[in-house]
């Protein structure tokens, strides 16, 4: 297996990335990725409307200098707008422009954006095609798609009508996860769907695939690259609250599997709890960092031997000093932590997710 993964000119050092994960993902906890061996990132996907009129939609959008090589994730309606989206996210410094086809919000779909997209697959060729022109090459397009809009023949010759687009666009990949629309997080993702895709369409140099859905831990990207023969690999709710799955990631590329079966120490955990908190206050000030980072300490928490217990400490953090609180109280002693299928949500095990999450 290759590590190196390529999106156009870009090149990736590993075959995997963080998703954009829809009120997640945003500088801080790419940072904390990053800093665990995430090669590369997407934001939460920005609208293009937001991104045109300026202001606190701007201001989201805003890079720090170590989050790259990341990928502006674009959202309209309009093939005018969406292009002038574009051209914004070039000049903040984007590595890629992605398009998201994909995400299955409702209000979204009442936009016509996103996933309604899948339906009418003339105006998503439309808009794939003012997105790369407006770009201009300069930097690699991508596009985020879902197998299709329901399970009907229709929605089959949908997709492929507009994944044929992407490569006759000159697009650099896509990402294809493996639910409908329609089924939203619900039941499993289609990793036959996927191993059909690159069948009919890998092996191109120039246009690379992606696969997205039920990643886990680790050991789940390689196992979609060798089930499915995707290029590479979207994590998404599987590093809400476990930066490791990188580290674990790029152990088993190197061959070491102990360093990827072990999970983070106790002061490991409490280390990056810090780390992720401090990033976030620096984003969005003490007041909503704590209220934003309850959720991924409810997350953080499984890998705790105490889980059900310090997921309760963290749900009543009201700010930083309570923040701190529940670290002394359950992070002020050093020992093993829970890995496994121990440490994973109960999503992983039922295969449904509430929103917000991957779009």
């Amino acid at each position: 297996m290759t590590a190196m993964t390529r999106l156009g000119k870009l090149q990736l050092d590993a075959p995997f990335f963080q998703a954009g994960l829809a009120g997640y993902s945003d500088t801080a906890m790419r940072l904390v990725a990053r800093r665990h061996g995430c090669p590369y990132c997407v934001t939460e996907a920005l609208l293009d409307q937001f991104l045109i009129q300026g202001g606190k939609g701007l201001k989201s959008a805003e890079l720090d200098d170590a989050d790259h090589p990341i990928a502006g994730q674009l959202m309209g309606s309009h093939p005018a707008d969406i292009a002038a989206g574009a051209k914004v996210l070039l000049g903040m410094g984007y590595d890629v422009i992605d398009v998201n086809l994909a995400c299955p919000v409702k209000k979204i779909k009442k936009k016509s954006r996103g996933g309604h997209l899948m339906s009418v697959p003339d105006e998503a060729g439309a808009i794939l095609d003012a997105v790369i022109q407006a770009v201009g090459g300069q930097v690699p397009c991508t596009v985020k798609l879902r197998r299709g809009s329901d399970d009907s023949p229709q929605a089959l010759t949908n997709f492929h009508q507009i994944f044929q687009a992407t490569i006759d666009l000159g697009y650099a990949g896509a990402v294809v996860h493996g639910r409908s629309v329609e089924q939203k997080y619900l039941g499993p993702s289609n990793w036959d769907f996927l191993r059909g895709l690159t069948d009919q369409y890998g092996g191109t140099e120039d246009f690379t695939i992606g696969g997205s859905g039920d990643i886990w831990q680790a050991s789940d990207i390689f196992k979609m690259i060798d089930e499915t023969g995707v290029d590479f690999v979207s994590v998404a709710r599987g590093c809400i609250g476990n930066p490791w799955v990188f580290t674990q990631a790029r152990a088993l590329l190197a061959g070491d599997t102990q360093a990827a079966d072990t999970p983070p120490t106790i002061f490991q955990q409490r280390a990056v709890l810090l780390e992720h908190f401090q990033l976030s206050v620096n984003l969005h000030g003490e007041h909503l960092a704590s209220r934003l980072m309850r959720k991924f300490g409810i997350r953080f928490s499984r890998h705790h031997p105490l889980g059900d217990e310090v997921k309760q400490g963290f749900i009543g953090v009201m700010g930083l000093p309570a923040w701190k609180a529940v670290l002394a109280r359950f992070y002020g002693e050093d020992g093993p932590g829970v890995g496994g299928d121990a440490a994973l949500p109960e999503e992983a095990q039922e295969t449904t997710c509430p929103e917000p999450q991957s779009i």
